[in-house]
């Protein structure tokens, strides 16, 4: 399980490690940093992808999202008698992001690349350093496997020994490193965040996918836009998830239940409710009801991923569905591990009272002179974190 999230030099997430636990709940105001941890954690899935220089360039490069503030703040501007000003840099431009396990942890550090003015890629952020070792805290002995420029490192004994890969810079460890027998940690690493899952962006207009007939094949995992909604909820009740999916429908919609439509190999959703002399089809629901469909698909799905990542599930919720939300997730989070990111303090409430024989984390985000802190946490109630030096 991941004990701990770690981010340095990151828009406003100047440093912060955040601890977590079965189920993470992350709040804050707007503004707060909210959107730039979830971004980090999707930049940690880009990078086991090999997509991280490509999700960097999309935010506009690295010296867009790099901490923007001076690396210290005087007394004056934290007393707050004087404005911050700009300073020299006396360390070396970065991003740093990280994951602490319980077994095995990862940290890569993006920096600017060498100035090359033959090249129309000069703004393309390098990696400069790429480390896996065990145990949630980084230290010399527990290192495993690095990269020392282009070279791929792995210990063997007391000693490292190379590879014989060679990395371009803009390549991660985590993605093109693959070999079971010299660097097993790198690819145990790499599978279990290739596995993590995201769900920010279920659409619920009149053209979205999950209102169309789709054909019908066996989805034990629904796609992040929910177009195949229909198939995820058939395969639900063929693998014997039905009471879970009639349970949570009855919840949220009293008397109602789901009906799965083939029509010549194209299934279709409809939603049976007391009253009505018909079922109602997926273009006729509400974007709260067709909503809460898709979450019940998403966080019922038979084969859980190594990790959930929940961005602002109560949109478009009536807030008498959030109670049947926060009981969704929790039994999610029963299962796997569940970081949920969320406006909603009425949604944070019911997930402490639904998941409270579990592990949590209550994590409040807080901005201090455009720095995002968590409030409440001391230095001392900081989880222990070492970056690897370059």
């Amino acid at each position: 399980m991941l004990q701990t999230v770690a981010v340095e030099g990151y828009r406003s997430l100047r440093s912060l490690v955040v601890p977590l636990g079965r189920l993470t709940v992350v709040t804050g105001a707007n503004g707060s940093g909210k959107s730039s941890l979830y971004r980090v954690l999707r930049l940690l899935a880009a990078t086991a992808h090999g997509g991280a220089v490509r999700a960097l360039a999309a935010e506009g490069g690295i010296e867009s999202v790099l901490w923007a503030a001076p690396e210290v703040f005087g007394e004056g501007v934290r007393r707050g008698r004087h404005h911050a000003t700009g300073t020299v840099r006396t360390r070396p431009v970065a991003v740093r992001i990280g994951l602490g396990g319980d077994d095995l942890s990862y940290a890569v550090d993006f920096g600017l690349p060498q100035p090359d003015g033959t090249s129309m890629f000069r703004r393309d952020p390098e990696i400069k350093d790429e480390v896996v070792w065990v145990g949630p805290v980084l230290h010399p002995s527990a290192l495993l496997s690095r990269r020392a420029g282009p070279a791929v490192m792995t210990r063997q004994g007391g000693s490292w020994i190379d590879t014989g890969r060679r990395l371009a810079r803009q390549d991660s460890l985590l993605a093109e490193v693959a070999d079971a027998e010299s660097a097993p940690e790198v690819l145990t690493v790499r599978n279990r965040v290739r596995n993590w899952r995201f769900y920010d962006s279920f659409r619920t207009d009149p053209k979205a996918p999950a209102r169309r007939a789709r054909p019908g094949t066996f989805t034990p995992v629904m796609a992040d836009d929910g177009g195949d909604l229909a198939s995820a909820l058939q395969t639900l009740r063929e693998l014997g998830h039905g009471e879970e999916l009639d349970d949570a429908l009855a919840a949220a919609f009293p008397g109602s239940h789901v009906e799965i439509v083939d029509q010549d190999g194209l299934f279709r959703v409809r939603l049976r409710q007391t009253g009505l002399l018909r079922p109602l089809d997926a273009t006729e629901l509400s974007d709260g009801t067709l909503r809460f469909l898709l979450w019940v698909a998403a966080l019922l799905a038979p084969r859980p991923p190594e990790l959930f990542v929940l961005n602002e599930p109560e949109t478009s919720l009536h807030p008498d569905l959030l109670a049947s939300l926060a009981g969704m997730v929790a039994r999610a989070a029963s299962r796997t591990q569940v970081v949920v990111v969320t406006h909603s303090v009425a949604l944070r409430t019911l997930l402490a009272a639904a998941a409270d024989d579990l592990d949590t984390r209550d994590i409040h985000l807080v901005k201090n002179h455009g720095e995002t802190l968590i409030d409440g946490q001391g230095p001392l109630d900081r989880p222990a974190w070492h970056w690897p030096a370059r």
